[in-house]
């Protein structure tokens, strides 16, 4: 026998639809706390701020793909890091930075904003 749970969808129709975004981000960040990174997001951008004590910006590798972040340090940094996230939207390189800070480094991801592929068809 097979139980299956039951979603009534009534419960949830007279309460205001919450952004998925707010779930992802409040696991983003109490997951990134105990690894010295800070998550915020807004529609157009994501910010990671992230503790690297003791590297410098030539120390520090950043590779963004698609929805993948990676941050790594070189080889004969003081101090090894390897992270990775992945984030639900694409990252637009063009429209990103990074600033490193006191041993805080600041990235500031570009959403990838959808564009519309549709044509219109002449009608002979």
């Amino acid at each position: 026998m097979f139980f299956a749970p039951v979603i009534r969808r009534t419960a949830y129709a007279t309460r205001p639809a919450a952004p998925a975004d707010f779930a992802l981000q409040r696991f983003l960040q109490s997951t990134m706390a105990s690894q010295g990174t800070a998550v915020a997001q807004d529609e157009k951008t994501v910010t990671l701020q992230i503790d690297v004590p003791g590297l410098a910006r030539e120390q520090l590798n950043i590779t963004i793909e698609g929805q993948q972040v990676r941050l790594s340090s070189a080889e004969g940094a003081p101090r090894q890091v390897n992270r990775a996230w992945e984030l639900a939207d694409e990252i637009d390189v063009a429209g990103s930075s990074a600033k490193l800070e006191n041993g805080v480094l600041t990235l500031v991801l570009a959403k990838v904003v959808p564009q519309s592929r549709a044509t219109q068809l002449a009608i002979g």
